[in-house]
């Protein structure tokens, strides 16, 4: 899936993480979401590869990365921490500042990546999601039933990670299917992927991890520096068909957090890399070519 690209591992102050890495050009670092690993980028990494040098990581707790216990607030998982492995990552590469795209989990690592570290990140894209402490400060039963995972996982350890074990095959197709416009969307070989990943109970436990922190530490990161901005031209993409543009003002969530803000929706559903590949490559080369 990602002919023409390296695979690697890198060894951080704190994780080892895994990634691919093709092109040539300016830098950008693809982070991807729940419940997959960077495979969700094979459709258009190729495609931004013509033109620049693309990495693409999988997150500490997700696919062939370091999966640490978590500890007792969860602070190993804080966003803060997992951006820390990218930046160290990057690094290694030779890289002191880059693009920054982030789907899912990986938008919310890159949001706080940005914050703390404005230096680097010299254009940001976050796909189909609103900030954290927006989502958990407005919570309603709308939101509540559509986000039920965001509840589910954040309970005790080992409560979701039991339940889930029982079956992850049958849990990560479930989220796939109901969060997308098009199930056939993803390919047997990537799904292939993203179940042998999953089937760790290393993994299951590594993003509960991620979830919990969420709702603990990251918010307390959040309302420190809640009136702070992102600095570097913000991209914002949504799915036409998705939860965010049924009940959200994305762009207008995003201006009030970035200082060039623009977006607009794709026509697909939660998964825009895979659902909508060329639509999202499009949108994104353009906003990365502006000057």
């Amino acid at each position: 899936m990602f002919s023409n690209f390296q695979s690697l591992k890198i060894k951080t102050s704190d994780a080892e993480i895994k990634l691919v890495k093709g092109g040539q050009g300016f830098p950008i670092l693809l982070l991807h979401g729940y419940p997959q690993t960077h495979i969700m980028w094979h459709k258009i990494a190729p495609m931004l590869a013509e033109n620049f040098t693309v990495i693409a990581t999988d997150l500490r707790g997700y696919g062939d990365s370091s999966k640490p216990p978590g500890n007792q607030d969860h602070s190993n998982y804080s966003k803060r921490v997992t951006a820390q492995d990218q930046v160290e990552v990057m690094a290694q590469l030779g890289y002191e500042q880059f693009y920054l795209i982030g789907h899912d989990r990986g938008a919310r690592v890159a949001q706080r990546l940005s914050l703390d570290y404005p230096q680097k990140v010299k254009k940001l894209g976050v796909l189909d999601i609103v900030p954290t402490y927006q989502m958990y400060t407005t919570t309603d039963q709308q939101f509540a039933t559509a986000y039920y995972h965001w509840f589910f996982l954040i309970q005790p350890f080992p409560f979701p990670e039991t339940l889930i074990s029982q079956n992850p095959d049958y849990f990560l197709r479930h989220c796939l299917r109901t969060w997308s416009q098009n199930f056939d969307s993803f390919t047997e070989e990537a799904l292939r992927e993203y179940i042998r990943c999953f089937d760790d109970p290393k993994t299951i436990h590594g993003t509960c991890e991620d979830y919990r922190a969420s709702a603990t530490i990251d918010l307390e990161h959040d309302l420190q520096d809640i009136t702070c901005k992102i600095q570097c031209p913000l991209l914002v993409l949504w799915g036409k068909n998705g939860f965010i543009q049924q009940n959200y003002n994305c762009l207008k969530s995003w201006q009030k957090r970035g200082v060039k803000v623009m977006g607009n929706y794709v026509n697909c559903g939660h998964f825009l890399p895979e659902e909508a590949p060329e639509e999202t490559y499009n949108n994104i080369k353009e906003f990365l070519n502006e000057s």
